[in-house]
């Protein structure tokens, strides 16, 4: 699908004889070949070497070269280039009347000059002041005939007239000397099976028997043509390390030898008839190409590297036989894409695709006399779509032979591969390709018809080769252009596949020897544009067909090309790096106006107009892209523009899109990652781009070997879904989606509430009812613009706002509301606005109703079922339908039930009808229902669904309360049934009854004690009481139920001996005061909760103050023991944690890994104790940041050890190790910050009791016990006070610095379980947590 395009063309006339031409490998400004020039002819034989400016790199003086190596000279012009070296070259041979330049090839600093009489001369193109500037450094006494360096300059084959092959190395020794021998094609003994040949084809089974098929029909001998010329030719493969030689052996057979590069012979070509001098080897090593000819035809046939024939194609007949008759030779570019054929009066450019030869351009001869020898021609050693043509101009009449070579013309010519620029803006983006074929231009529209190459859907046929091609915009007109004229075809019928199109006009040419035509543009009003090159004025101009005139462009650029704004239909041309408009009025008035400039020279170019500003992408053939002259990327291989999006493929093999704005700067490449960006997709290696069809969401790729692949990206399918939702047509996104496997959700996340106020609309144009059931059973509760479809566009601060319909390809802005809907209840919203659209439409969209409920969630299966149950009064014969279509939506079970719950028992036979259920299970059980009472049919269904509380109230209905008892007894539905009888209080009385002695069988005793009491049933109420130790309720209730005094004293004893144990002890004095009379015992349990001031009243008011010595003395004597001991132990804990816990910190700020990991410290071998736990990790083999060797973030590990560690067994473990916080394990430091945690809770709760100990020890004299424990508190609080700052603080610190750190931030992973999980539980319970709070201590002022 792709052309050669000519984007330069110069022409070199040169006096004297031209022998050889090469390109110059020096790196300058200009495009250069060096041309040997000579021997002239008589008595003082000379050869020259020049050098030649053809084609301008970049902006420049093209006629002078400054370069060190090449002064400028005061005799030297441009015409006649810049000589480089010039001798003497007597031919050594009497048999040849004068010497012949056989090889002229530049070795980067120096050139090599191969002559037939057998020297071989070295010129240096900056000579050493030892070296001389002109040398031979060797010569072959017999002669030489051919000769030929390999591409990688490191080896030179010559084939001597004395048939040797000859290799030598670049310091000109002979390593190889091989005799060229008739028996050398005896060496190859390949046969042939015909692979592919018809005889190999099945043809019945009796036509097998008939002969063999790996013998040919005919056999070829090896008959040479008769217009062989005796020629040998030599080529090398690409990589060098073989070199074939196509010689005459004898006067019955040509072969062409293989040898390796070491010299040895490889293989020898099969016999094959007509087979002629020409051979190329194809660089990529694949084929060598060859001439074979015959009596009708001309063939370029194949050979591989074994010597056997693999493919051919013909050559195209010429005008004249007699051109057709003459010789003919090859030549392969240095990409194996372009194959030369040359004749006597021109260079066929040959491509493949597809296994089939397009013949794309074709190089005319500057002369038409005919010559005796084909034009040469030399390909770029590094651009491979640039070539050199030459050939000698003679004058036949001149009398003596040496007067014959009168000068040589050089044509140097660029081209570029490009397809023909498709349109892309709706409706006419049905990417309609012109592909180049000789006098044939093959279209095919891609959206119509997908044809592969080489075949296509029309075939327009002219008269020449067909130079160029181009396309209007809406694909009605197409202009073939010629050597000599443009022929004009029309077409009607654009979008269909009907379309034919016919010749309307054939518009001449000037006719000037000087003028070539190379290129033409659409553009505006049916205006062609063609580009001339102009030898005579060294200028490119541009000639409008509609009304015959010229328009010069820059006379200093060589290379010039023009192409039609995409979306504008002017024309834009490329003179050198600038790109300027070329508008009607600038064609009538020879006017151009510069738009942009690039650093370089482009391959290709395009142009885009974007709100009245014209965009312009070039891109360089070393893949770089531009726009507007800032660099995009470097990696580009082809381009497209469409309206809203550049699409490319880079040498990466992605496809990529990138949103076009007004400012080049604000491009935004996407990233390599097509699995996370719509805009980037992985494609084949090496595809190209097409065309693109926005409109049809496609685009079309062609794949080095030709064939063509049609995707259809994300990026353009969802960008047109997009564009049909703000234009409201959502029967065009719903098809879009669906054919596309978009999620059809995004019908309404892109814009909510305009799909809420469309549903109508949306129901009208998606029509079928199985499309909007298809559109509702998609639903479901996320907003795929937020995770699958993201908008990708770039946005400002004022985008969001709701945005007009745009383009179809990606223009477009997310709709964005006032308010928007809960995402939970999306699905139900939807379903909701569907119900309230389909109200007046139950006849024709019944079916969608249904689905609406059902499609709910949860499913509103009952309301479904609701809707059948009305439809069987009204239209009887769509129920079974209808009950089908439930049944498809949801489980037919839970359907079944819930046709069950409806109590419609007809319903549910239906339904079970539709389910895999036994009959016999179903039918039995629906009749033993249908002979059921009403209220005991419910209480039935209701209790098989396990519906529990319409059951219990069906069976109230039924006034049956002993059956209701048993059920709430059954059930445990207490609650239920009180509620049921709370007007019956006899039933009620008896089920609270039952209710109290459940409560109490479950050892909820508070609740069956209230529910006793409110039966009067205290005796009950006073042993549920005391099951929970409710002291005071327990007595009182004791007390009502009038026990007698000795058991009330009984079970206040028992609970004063309860709450002594838990320490109750102000309760316990309470009970031994009021119950016991026990005042002694009372002031004890007052002295041991540290209750002295009441202590003191009580036996004040009792008139005991005998009691104050005997009983509160050391009851203040034992508080101040304890205490004074309880904080000794938090000081001396404090004093052991705090330093601990220092040290761990510093440890693992020296060297983290060793503190979590136990790892080396600098490399270096360190011993772990066996006593040390390491915490849970897979980062044993693998690196990582410190915290996510312990969250798993790598993802490192054996699947074994993974799923050893990934149990609940093992994290059991690992959750006691974290609980025990044992020495040396990465538990410590979180254990010590507990446990400093707890102390000092507990520090806080005994303050209080310090509080009143120090005052009840100071009122009965006892001050340096009060002393003591003031002292040992105010210590204790003030170590808890200054451990807060380094305990917390610091580890808050630390916490702000691994949040700020990405790579060290610990989030939570809801995937890992087991003992993986339990490090990183330790870690977030410090987050949670925080330091606790020291509550302040005053002392006493009386000490």
């Amino acid at each position: 699908m792709r052309n050669l395009r000519v984007i330069a063309q110069s022409r070199v006339t040169i006096e004297g004889p031209l022998a050889q031409v090469t390109w110059d490998s020096t790196p300058n400004d200009t495009e250069d070949v060096i041309c040997a020039i000579g021997p002239t002819r008589g008595h003082n034989p000379i050869i020259q070497l020049r050098r030649y400016t053809t084609i301008k790199v970049k902006n420049g003086d093209t006629n002078v070269d400054t370069s060190p190596s090449n002064p400028p000279s005061p005799t030297d012009n441009s015409n006649d280039g810049r000589i480089i070296a010039a001798w003497d070259a007597p031919c050594p041979l009497p048999e040849l009347e004068n010497d012949e330049v056989l090889l002229l090839h530049d070795l980067g600093d120096r050139l090599s000059v191969v002559l037939a009489g057998g020297d071989i001369v070295v010129v240096r193109k900056t000579p050493a002041s030892h070296q001389e500037k002109i040398e031979i450094v060797g010569s072959v006494d017999v002669g030489i005939i051919a000769a030929e360096w390999s591409f990688d300059d490191s080896l030179l084959a010559v084939i001597t007239r004395a048939n040797t092959f000859l290799l030598m190395t670049p310091e000109y020794d002979n390593i190889v000397n091989y005799e060229l021998t008739q028996g050398d094609a005896n060496l190859s003994k390949a046969v042939s099976v015909g692979w592919g040949k018809v005889e190999t084809q099945f043809k019945g089974k009796r036509a097998k028997a008939l002969r063999d098929p790996t013998v040919p029909e005919t056999v070829d001998e090896g008959v040479p043509s008769k217009f062989d010329r005796d020629d040998v030719t030599i080529s090398w493969r690409g990589d060098g390390a073989y070199v074939a030689v196509n010689s005459r052996q004898c006067a019955n057979r040509r072969i062409v030898r293989v040898f390796s590069r070491d010299g040895a012979l490889d293989s020898v070509s099969e016999p094959i008839d007509g087979l002629e001098g020409a051979l190329s080897w194809r660089p990529d090593g694949a084929l060598l190409s060859g001439l074979q000819r015959l009596h009708q035809e001309v063939k370029v046939v194949f050979f591989e590297r074994n010597g056997l024939r693999h493919g051919e194609f013909s050559l195209r007949p010429q005008s004249s036989s007699e051109i057709w008759q003459m010789p003919i030779d090859l030549h392969w570019n240095r990409s194996s894409s372009i194959l030369a054929v040359s004749f006597v009066d021109r260079v066929q450019l040959w491509t493949m695709s597809n296994y089939h030869y397009y013949l794309k351009q074709e190089i005319f001869a500057p002369s038409n006399a005919i010559q005796s020898r084909p034009l040469s021609a030399v390909w770029h050693p590094q651009d491979p779509y640039s070539i050199a043509c030459w050939q000698n101009e003679t004058n036949e009449e001149a009398s003596k032979p040496h007067q014959q070579a009168i000068c040589g013309t050089v044509v140097v010519a660029r081209y570029s591969s490009v397809p023909t620029p498709a349109s892309t803006i709706s409706p006419f983006d049905i990417g309609l390709q012109a592909t180049i074929d000789g006098c044939n231009v093959k279209l095919t529209p891609l959206a119509l018809a997908n044809i592969p190459p080489p075949m296509a859907l029309h075939t327009l046929i002219v008269d020449n080769c067909v130079v160029d091609v181009a396309v209007n915009t809406d694909n009605t007109m197409i202009a073939v252009l010629q050597r000599d004229c443009v022929s004009l075809f029309s077409g009607k019928d654009r979008l269909s596949r009907k379309q034919s199109f016919h010749l309307d006009d054939c518009k001449r040419l000037p006719s000037k020897e000087n003028l070539v035509a190379t290129q033409i543009a659409y553009s505006k009003d049916e205006l062609f544009l063609v580009l001339f090159v102009d030898f005579e004025a060294g200028a490119q101009v541009v000639y409008s067909l509609k009304h015959a005139t010229f328009t010069q462009c820059r006379s200093d650029d060589a290379k010039v090309s023009i192409k039609s704004i995409i979306n504008d239909d002017h024309t834009c041309q490329l003179h050198g790096r600038t790109v300027s408009s070329l508008s009607e009025h600038d064609v009538f008035n020879g006017i151009t106006s510069e738009k942009t400039s690039f650093p370089e020279n482009l391959h290709d170019f395009a142009c885009m107009k974007i709100s009245n500003k014209i965009m312009t992408f070039g891109l360089s053939a070393s893949g770089i892209l531009y726009a507007d002259s800032q660099q995009l990327l470097s990696n580009c291989t082809s381009f497209v523009l469409t309206q809203s999006y550049l699409v490319l493929t880079t040498s990466s093999h992605l496809l990529k899109f990138v949103h076009l704005v007004q400012d080049a700067a604000n491009l935004a490449i996407p990233p390599d990652q097509p699995e996370l960006d719509e805009r980037c997709r992985s494609i084949e290696r090496g595809a190209r781009l097409v065309a693109i069809m926005p409109s049809r969401f496609s685009v079309v790729l062609q794949m080095p070997r030709g064939n063509l692949e049609t995707i259809y990206p994300r990026a353009l399918v969802v960008a047109g879904i997009r564009s049909d939702i703000e234009s409201q047509q959502y029967g065009e996104a719903f098809l879009a989606c669906r054919s596309h496997r978009v999620d059809m959700n995004i019908l309404y996340d892109f814009a909510p509430q305009q799909f809420l106020e469309c549903i109508p609309r949306v129901v009208d144009q998606l029509q079928k009812m199985e499309h909007i059931d298809l559109f509702l059973s998609q639903l479901r509760d996320e907003d795929v613009t937020k995770s699958l479809y993201r908008d990708t566009i770039p946005r400002t601060a004022s985008a969001n706002v709701t945005a007009t319909p745009s383009n179809t390809d990606g223009s477009h802005k997310k709709i964005t509301e006032s308010t928007t809907s809960d995402v939970v209840s999306k699905v139900n919203t939807i379903c909701d606005a569907f119900l309230r659209a389909l109200q007046k439409r139950y006849s024709t969209n019944l079916q969608n109703v249904i689905t609406a409920h059902l499609c709910k969630s949860p499913p509103a299966i009952e309301d479904g079922l609701r809707v059948i149950i009305d439809l069987n009064e009204t239209q009887p014969e769509l129920v079974d339908h209808a009950v089908e279509h439930v049944c498809f939506l949801a489980d037919v079970n839970r359907i079944y039930e819930a046709a069950l719950g409806l109590y419609d028992l007809r319903l549910a036979l239906l339904v079970a009808q539709q389910s895999q259920k036994d009959p016999r299970e179903y039918l039995p059980y629906l009749q033993s229902l249908q002979d059921m009472p009403e209220l005991r049919k419910k209480f039935r269904i209701d209790d098989d669904l396990g519906r529990r509380s319409k059951a219990l109230s069906s069976l109230h209905a039924l006034n049956v309360f002993d059956e209701v008892k048993r059920y709430t007894e059954k059930h445990e539905m207490y609650k239920e049934a009180i509620e049921l009888y709370r007007y019956d209080q006899t039933h009620q009385t008896t089920l609270l009854k039952s209710y109290a002695d459940y409560l109490s069988s479950r050892n909820r005793y508070n609740e069956a004690a209230i529910a006793f009491e409110s039966l009067h049933d205290y005796q009950s109420a006073s042993d549920a009481y005391r099951a929970v130790n409710l002291w005071r309720e327990c007595l009182s209730s004791a007390q009502l139920a009038h026990l007698p005094t000795t058991e009330v004293t009984a079970l206040a004893q028992s609970l004063a001996t309860s709450l002594a144990e838990t320490k109750d002890y102000i309760a316990v004095a309470t009970i031994h005061l009021d119950y016991l009379s026990d005042l002694e015992t009372a002031l004890q349990n007052l002295c041991k909760g540290c209750q002295f001031a009441e202590a003191t009243r009580l036996a004040a008011s009792k008139q005991r103050a005998d009691l104050l010595e005997s009983v509160i003395d050391p009851g203040l004597i034992e508080a101040s023991a304890s205490l004074t001991e309880l904080l000794a132990d938090c000081k001396a804990q404090l004093n052991a944690q705090v330093p601990r816990l220092r040290e761990l910190r510093a440890k693992k700020a020296a060297d983290p890994l060793a503190f979590f990991e136990g790892s080396a410290v600098n490399g270096e071998g360190v011993d772990i104790p066996d006593n040390i736990s390491l915490a849970p990790s897979d980062s044993s083999t693998t690196g990582g940041t410190l915290l996510t060797q312990y969250t798993q973030r790598a993802g490192s590990g054996t699947l074994a050890s993974n799923t050893t560690r990934r149990t609940s067994k093992n994290r059991r473990r690992e959750e006691r190790k974290r609980a025990r916080g044992k020495k040396g394990s990465v538990y410590e430091e979180e254990y010590l910050v507990n446990s400093i945690g707890r102390l000092i809770e507990r520090v806080n709760s005994v303050a209080d009791d310090v509080t009143r100990t120090v005052e009840g020890c100071l009122k009965r004299g006892m001050r340096e016990r009060a002393l003591a424990v003031e002292k040992s508190m105010s210590e204790v609080v003030e170590g808890c006070k200054e451990c807060l700052t380094e305990v917390w603080e610091v580890r808050e610190k630390a916490q702000a610095g691994a949040m700020e750190d990405p790579n060290e931030s610990i989030t939570r992973d809801e995937s890992a379980w087991g003992a993986d999980d339990v490090y990183r539980d330790s870690i977030e319970s410090w987050k949670r947590s925080g330091p606790p709070t020291v509550k302040a201590y005053e002392r006493s002022p009386l000490l």
